[in-house]
C-alpha cells in the first residue's frame, strides 16, 4: 500500500484487508504509508497504514526505489521459508 491513510479511505482498507483471502501480507511502501509523511499532522489524514491494519513490511522512502521495494519483498517472501535443517560439521 501506498499513500497516508485518510479519513475518508480508512473504511475502504478495513473492508478489502477483511475480503482479502490467506496469505496474505501488508506492505508499507514509502514514508506516507508508513506514518502519513509529510501530510502527517493534516486533519483528514490519520496517519501511516498501521494505524488501522497490522504491517507485515515497512519499506521506507519518499518514494522508495525499485532496489528497495524488491529488496524488502524478497526479504519477505525469504522469512515465509521453512527453516533448513543445519548440516553437521564433519570432522
Amino acid at each position: 500500500m501506498t499513500g497516508p491513510l485518510t479519513r475518508n479511505m480508512q473504511e475502504a482498507l478495513l473492508r478489502t484487508r477483511d475480503c482479502t483471502p490467506e496469505p496474505c501480507f501488508i506492505v508499507a511502501a514509502g514514508d506516507c504509508a508508513v506514518d502519513g509523511g509529510v501530510f502527517k499532522g493534516s486533519y483528514a489524514v490519520l496517519g501511516g497504514i498501521g494505524e488501522a491494519v497490522a504491517v507485515d513490511l515497512v519499506i521506507p522512502g519518499c518514494p522508495p526505489t525499485p532496489t528497495q521495494l524488491l529488496e524488502g519483498l524478497l526479504a519477505l517472501l525469504e522469512a515465509q521459508l521453512p527453516a533448513k535443517p543445519r548440516q553437521a560439521e564433519a570432522g
